[in-house]
């Protein structure tokens, strides 16, 4: 959109939702253009490996601008729109329609609400940047990245799939069962031998040669199969698995924990906790609580690696993964070594509720410096977790088993626990990390009526 000289424009750029998130898919536009904004109005949903969070305006004004498309993924930066602000909105109703609304048009085809009203007189088809004439197959081809990429792999070409989502557009589940209606019957039928050699291309996509740098080996489906295209956030956590193996030498540590003395100290305090507070006291915040003071102890653990040195960080900053439907999240509880148990709790419970009603804000993210990961609460007696990338590493609690553990030789019945490090091997040896593992134990099998909640 043409922007008139006297007029202030706020462009608002894709953040950085966290320390090693470089990019994220814009979901719903929530403001249209034209739409009057208010200072903190939460303007786009963004979608990224960790969570999805809205995006809120710094500034009031008018949407003037929209200029990413649902479902497309940008690098941190990138201008996403921009607001008109309030000395200069009153103007904006008075444009013409000139050349630039069928620039606007198309930058907000596809979201949930229609994008602004257009003058009946107006007939012109609307256009992409390559003047594509057809609006039908304009309409087909717009989709997003995940829905086109899965396309490529599967050698399909887009515009000839239905799309039933908003304007046309190909969605997921229009491509999974144009996948289902075509390639599952192929497979039930036996390769036929060519009879003489045909310009057109094979119907069915062939497995690519191995040989083939950078080919993709396409999976046979058979009859029943179902295809299910993989989400942002699913590809994203994928693409950070990979990244962090492939970056850091991985060596995990597990000790065995006594925890009966805190199993007892929480069961004595937890109904009054309930009724006072309104929360839960769960064993998590108790474990969080030792490895924050163990950490300030063990500054190695609490550090990222950055190729030619090593920095320990000041703070003590714990990211919390927290289980979703097709994923996790870590939101991260700020100087946690500074909170109480009661403090911990609260944070975690408050934590744990935004990230499962997908309303964490960038804040809630950033600069993890240790990650502690909570298997054990669906049953998981050993584990091996990945690092958070750049940070050292990242601790696994998991179940709390009663089983017969020999003491002063004789055979007791206790509340027994292991906890997984894992460490990169570059910043930490194992010495290190069982010291830390070491500190974490002695404080957990130590607890008793002195510690407080407060």
């Amino acid at each position: 959109m043409s922007a008139n000289p006297t007029k202030t424009q706020t462009t608002i750029t894709m953040p950085q939702l966290g320390e090693s998130v470089v990019e994220g898919t814009i979901g719903t536009w929530l403001k249209q253009i034209g739409d009057p904004i208010s200072k903190y109005d939460s303007l786009v949903e963004v979608e990224t490996d960790k969570a999805s969070a809205e995006l809120p305006a710094p500034v009031a004004g008018v949407l003037v601008e929209i200029l990413v498309e649902p479902g497309t993924t940008v690098a941190v930066g990138t201008d996403l729109c921009r607001i008109e602000e309030p000395a200069a909105a009153a103007a904006a109703p008075a444009l013409e329609p000139t050349g630039d609304a069928e620039t606007v048009a198309v930058t907000n085809n596809g979201s949930v609400r229609p994008p602004a009203p257009v003058p009946p007189s107006s007939t012109s088809p609307v256009r992409r940047k390559g003047e594509i004439a057809d609006e039908m197959t304009l309409l087909r081809v717009r989709s997003s990245p995940v829905v086109r990429r899965t396309a490529e792999e599967h050698g399909i070409d887009i515009a000839q799939v239905a799309g039933t989502g908003a304007g046309g557009r190909v969605t997921k589940r229009d491509l999974s069962a144009h996948l289902a209606t075509t390639s599952a019957p192929a497979a039930e039928q036996p390769e036929q031998p060519t009879a003489a050699p045909t310009p057109s291309v094979a119907p069915v996509p062939r497995p690519a040669a191995a040989s083939q740098p950078g080919s993709r080996t396409l999976v046979q489906l058979y009859p029943g199969d179902e295809v299910v295209a993989v989400t942002p956030m699913r590809r994203r956590i994928a693409e950070h698995m990979v990244q962090s193996t492939q970056t850091a030498p991985h060596a995990t540590v597990v000790m065995e924990v006594d925890m009966t003395n805190a199993v007892a100290w929480r069961a004595a305090r937890k109904e009054e906790f309930r009724r006072r507070e309104g929360v839960d006291l769960t064993s998590l915040p108790i474990v969080l609580k030792a490895a924050a003071l163990a950490l300030a102890d063990h500054p190695r653990l609490n550090a990222v690696w950055d190729e030619d040195r090593i920095i320990h960080r000041k703070a003590i900053n714990l990211g919390v993964a927290v289980a979703l439907d097709d994923g996790l999240v870590v939101p991260v509880i700020r100087n946690a070594d500074r909170l109480s148990l009661a403090g911990l709790v609260h944070a975690l419970a408050e934590l744990a509720a935004k990230a499962r009603a997908g309303a964490l804000a960038p804040d809630d993210l950033d600069r993890g410096t240790f990650t502690v990961n909570n298997p054990g609460t669906f049953g998981s007696l050993v584990s091996t977790p990945i690092l958070v990338q750049p940070q050292t590493a990242i601790l696994s609690t998991e179940a709390i088993i009663k089983r017969p553990v020999v003491i002063d030789d004789m055979i007791g019945i206790r509340s027994m626990m292991n906890l997984s490090l894992t460490i990169d091997h570059r910043a930490l040896d194992g010495l290190t990390a069982t010291r830390f593992l070491q500190a974490v134990k002695r404080w957990l099998e130590n607890v008793n009526d002195d510690l407080t909640l407060y």
